[in-house]
C-alpha cells in the first residue's frame, strides 16, 4: 500500500521524474470541479493490458487513465478511499489524504522538438470514459494482464 506526499493544484500535468505519476499530474483542478479520487499506477505494459481486458469484458465504467510523459507508467482513477486496501504487487494507489484529486483539463500541446520528453496526458480522458474505474474490477483485470505478460514473456 503506498501513501502519497501532501497533494497541491497544479495547472497542467508536468512530467514525472521517475516511474510513477507525479501528484501534480492526478491534482489538477478541472474546470467544474469534478468528484474526488484515488489513482491506482502500473507499469504502462500491464496497464495496456488492463484496458483491453476491461473494454473485452464489458466492464460498465472505465474511468479516466493517465499516462506519464515517458510512457514508463499508467493511472487509473479509482473512487476515494481505494488507497486504503490496495495492495496489489507491482502496483501503487496514492491516497489524496482527504483534499481529493481533480481531472485536469490539459491543452493540446505540440508535439516535442529532438529528444525532449513527451509532456504527460490521457490516455482515455474524461469524458471519453466512465467517472472512475471500480477497483475490484481493475484488480482482476491487472491480474489477469500480470498473467497473460508472463506467459508471453516465457514463451521466446
Amino acid at each position: 500500500m503506498a501513501t502519497a506526499s501532501p497533494v497541491t493544484t497544479a495547472a497542467t500535468m508536468a512530467p514525472p521524474a521517475a516511474a510513477t505519476m507525479p501528484p501534480a499530474a492526478a491534482t489538477a483542478r478541472a474546470a467544474g470541479g469534478a468528484e474526488p479520487c484515488d489513482l491506482v499506477t502500473v507499469p504502462v505494459r500491464q496497464g495496456l493490458e488492463a484496458v483491453d481486458i476491461l473494454r473485452r469484458r464489458g466492464v460498465p465504467a472505465v474511468g479516466p487513465v493517465l499516462h506519464d510523459g515517458a510512457c514508463d507508467t499508467l493511472g487509473f482513477l479509482v473512487p476515494p478511499g481505494t488507497a486504503a486496501a490496495w495492495d496489489l504487487p507491482g502496483s501503487a494507489c496514492t491516497r489524496t489524504s482527504g483534499r481529493g484529486l481533480r481531472l485536469p483539463e490539459l491543452p493540446e500541446l505540440p508535439e516535442p522538438a529532438g529528444d525532449a520528453p513527451r509532456p504527460a496526458g490521457w490516455l482515455l480522458p474524461p469524458g471519453d470514459t466512465g467517472p472512475v474505474t471500480d477497483p475490484a474490477d481493475l484488480r482482476r483485470a491487472l491480474g489477469e494482464a500480470a498473467r497473460l505478460i508472463e506467459a508471453a514473456d516465457g514463451c521466446h
